[in-house]
């Protein structure tokens, strides 16, 4: 009883918790001048942590087991994965680029487990014998982990695109149109707009050079951070292979979500190798992980909404994971 009034107050302080930290990043990108708010926001994204952290350690301690044993559990210890990046990330850069993602990402799968699934598969319950292994805790949490910093990463990639097409569509429209106004209004149109150019070419180069920043930036960090996601998942995968022998005598089923997990990990795989080829970096790689966002949804979502396979303790109708 101690325990589930605990687990629910940690729950509903958490999930405010961080829903006032959206507010709070949504008031930093219109207001720029209170730095008291950018403060605020990291102060809070860390008692959202440690909230979750509460949350996860009491249901550790009630159910005598790690809470991962469910999708609700998952998605909780998803959304605990998404702080984690959040203040690493922070430790690694000062500036903290990551923070327009992870926080929106950490709210949106603690709302959707508290408020879109059902009370019943909030409950923790006894382990199937299959899931009554040490290696619950390595396999699961290297892949919840994976999959919360290969998300990150990739919609640091996606935004690297929009930006680099919106960069590119900007370009092709303004050049259009000004050939458009060369032909029809003549040489005199012609040299005023190439005076209003030179009249002002400072504040061209300054908006051209943020953004080649800003999507150097991206793709920095969209970088890193796939690449500590793609260690992750390699570690996930091995040790769930190693489990899998224990549990059901093979190291590989093509199981559903193995089989998903394992093309997770060659999109990821294609996207290293672009990163090392020089004439396939940025646009190409960063398409490659757009691809592989849609990936790791399917895998770690979608196969639970089929509920089939040796994994289907992960599926919505079953509470054992």
């Amino acid at each position: 009883m101690i325990f589930s009034t605990l687990e629910r107050i940690l729950t509903h302080l958490s999930f405010s918790i961080i829903l006032i930290v959206i507010t709070i990043h949504f008031m930093t990108l219109l207001i720029h001048e209170v730095i008291g708010l950018h403060d605020s926001l990291e102060k809070g994204m860390i008692a959202t942590f440690f909230s979750i952290t509460g949350l996860l350690v009491t249901r550790w301690i009630s159910s005598r087991h790690f809470p991962l044993s469910n999708l609700y559990e998952s998605l909780i210890f998803l959304s605990w994965s998404f702080s984690i990046i959040h203040i690493v990330s922070k430790i690694w850069n000062h500036k903290n680029d990551l923070s327009a993602i992870t926080a929106p990402s950490a709210i949106f799968t603690q709302g959707f487990a508290t408020s879109g699934l059902s009370s019943e598969m909030h409950q923790s319950s006894i382990l199937v014998p299959a899931l009554q292994s040490q290696w619950l805790m390595m396999h699961v949490s290297m892949m919840l982990l994976s999959y919360a910093a290969l998300l990150c990463g990739s919609l640091l990639s996606v935004a690297f695109l929009v930006i680099t097409f919106r960069k590119n569509i900007d370009i092709f429209c303004k050049s259009k149109i000004f050939l458009i106004k060369s032909f029809f209004f003549g040489k005199t149109e012609y040299l005023n707009e190439k005076k209003n150019v030179f009249k002002h070419p400072y504040l061209l180069s300054f908006r051209n050079y943020y953004k080649y920043q800003l999507t150097q930036r991206l793709d920095y960090w969209s970088y890193r951070v796939i690449s500590l996601g793609f260690t992750f998942l390699t570690i996930g995968i091995l040790s769930g292979a190693v489990w899998a022998n224990e549990a059901w005598g093979s190291y590989w089923n093509w199981d559903p979500k193995e089989t998903w997990a394992f093309i997770t990990w060659t999109i990821f795989a294609i996207y290293s190798h672009t990163r090392t080829n020089q004439s396939l970096q940025s646009t190409n790689s960063a398409f490659v992980a757009s691809i592989g966002f849609l990936i790791i949804w399917i895998c770690y979502f979608g196969i639970n909404l089929l509920g089939i396979g040796l994994h289907s303790y992960g599926s919505f109708t079953l509470t054992s994971n």
